[in-house]
């Protein structure tokens, strides 16, 4: 699609019939049908017996959560059922592809580390529905804009690494160190941090990430133009030129 419609794509997301509709209103019509078509239709004939408007209820919520360590026992509070119910619902729309659980790493360090997933909306123009974002300059106001971003651009490294899911981690610890994405490669370990800035810095949780978890390279993407060193093992790659300087390990 050209790094000329990065923002497109993030906008309205890679369903062709979103991406390609002729104006925005018409991108938010069509994935507004897609959710209730999916929901009233794919569900059941897959087999999967949760009322329509009970998953559609908890798929809402789950976008404002987008980004977010996964607590069942929240959600199961704020639908009156058991957390066991909740992960029902999770894992639906998990193994539908709609939303991505990402498990977390735990690395043999003396620090408390995260031991919950992450979850995120696998399509940035499905969550952008769900938070009644149609326009760049409503999501440029929205405060959900950084955890979109990040959860945008997962999905694009996972996709130009060809990882696969049981490959794919985040790392945090209790103390505030954290690390977006790694993917662990033939002995090696990769790791990104993906932000919404058009100058990256590196950070004392950064180096924590780089030498807790001995990483290969730590890769920043970030929404500048360039890509350039910022120390040996970490680099500033930007997002329009990821499918050019990120590689897959070999």
């Amino acid at each position: 699609m050209g790094s000329e419609n990065l923002g497109r794509l993030w906008l309205r997301g890679g369903f062709p019939r979103s991406y390609l509709a002729r104006s925005h209103d018409e991108s938010a019509d069509w994935r507004r049908d897609f959710v209730q078509t999916f929901l009233e239709r794919d569900i059941p004939q897959l087999g999967i017996s949760i009322p329509a408007p009970t998953l559609e209820r908890f798929w809402a919520m789950l976008a404002h959560y987008h980004g977010n360590v996964w607590n069942a026992s929240e959600f199961g509070r704020s639908f009156g059922v058991s957390h066991h119910v909740t992960r029902r619902y999770l894992d639906a729309l998990a193994a539908t592809f709609m939303v991505r659980v990402l498990q977390p790493w735990t690395a043999n360090i003396r620090k408390r580390q995260v031991k919950s997933p992450k979850v995120y909306l696998r399509d940035s123009g499905i969550l952008h529905s769900f938070l009644d974002i149609e326009t760049m300059q409503g999501l440029e106001r929205h405060p959900r804009i950084g955890a979109s971003w990040e959860g945008f651009l997962l999905e694009a490294i996972i996709r130009q690494l060809g990882a696969r899911a049981r490959d794919c981690y985040f790392w945090a610890t209790h103390t505030g160190a954290e690390l977006d994405l790694m993917i662990p490669r033939r002995g090696r370990t990769y790791g990104f941090e993906i932000k919404r800035t058009t100058s990256p810095r590196i950070t004392p949780s950064m180096r924590s990430a780089v030498e807790d978890l001995e990483l290969t390279r730590l890769d920043v993407v970030h929404a500048g133009t360039d890509t350039f060193p910022l120390t040996r093992r970490i680099r500033a790659v930007a997002a329009k030129r990821l499918l050019i300087d990120l590689q897959s390990p070999r």
